[in-house]
């Protein structure tokens, strides 16, 4: 699998495939120590790297919060190495915080979601293959939008029904992280992407 992964990746850079992400989750004591090996080659890929905090998605993964290296920690290391200033965010309501090399040889990005959660400012939501539409990654649950879809609703019908879904949504999981929300079901990242 990991020798796929790499193919592909390499296949996009020759192809000429522009504005490629490599996303990585950082998992202390696993491949914390990775960040610069890891930078490199996305430098050599010309793909954008960046750092997700590792998250309590779903229950399959064994999460543990002294597993998490922070977003600040993360940002620590990669500075103290290759130099880092911040840059504006490309849009509204973005989840990476984003750096640039002080030397000019690139950029990376740092999702903040467990040490800085962004919930008040999300603008993401998730379409599953079953046709669930997910207002966060921590959802117990989505809301049906394939029954209409083959029912025959239009495409105002169904942008009428996905507005009215997000203004009611709630969703505030990695706000309100805490031992009352560790055992709550949750949603495996699988079934619904990131």
């Amino acid at each position: 699998m990991h020798a796929q992964v790499l193919r592909g990746l390499e296949a996009a850079h020759r192809t000429g495939f522009c504005g490629t992400k490599i996303d990585t989750v950082v998992v202390r004591g696993v491949n914390d120590d990775e960040l610069a090996d890891l930078l490199e080659f996305g430098k050599q890929q010309g793909a954008e790297v960046r750092f997700i905090e590792y998250m309590d998605v779903g229950h399959s993964n064994g999460w543990r919060l002294d597993e998490v290296v922070p977003a600040t920690e993360i940002v620590a290391l990669i500075d103290a190495d290759a130099g880092l200033e911040p840059i504006a965010r490309n849009y509204p309501g973005e989840v990476a915080d984003r750096w640039r090399y002080r030397d000019g040889d690139g950029e990376l990005g740092v999702i903040a979601s467990v040490s800085q959660p962004f919930c008040s400012t999300c603008t993401r939501a998730r379409l599953s293959a079953e046709g669930k539409l997910y207002t966060c990654l921590f959802a117990l649950d989505g809301t049906d939008l394939r029954g209409p879809l083959r029912a025959g609703a239009s495409d105002a019908d169904l942008h009428d029904a996905i507005r009215a879904i997000w203004r009611v949504r709630a969703d505030r999981y990695s706000e309100l992280r805490s031992e009352a929300t560790a055992n709550r079901p949750r949603i495996e990242m699988f079934a619904i992407g990131g």
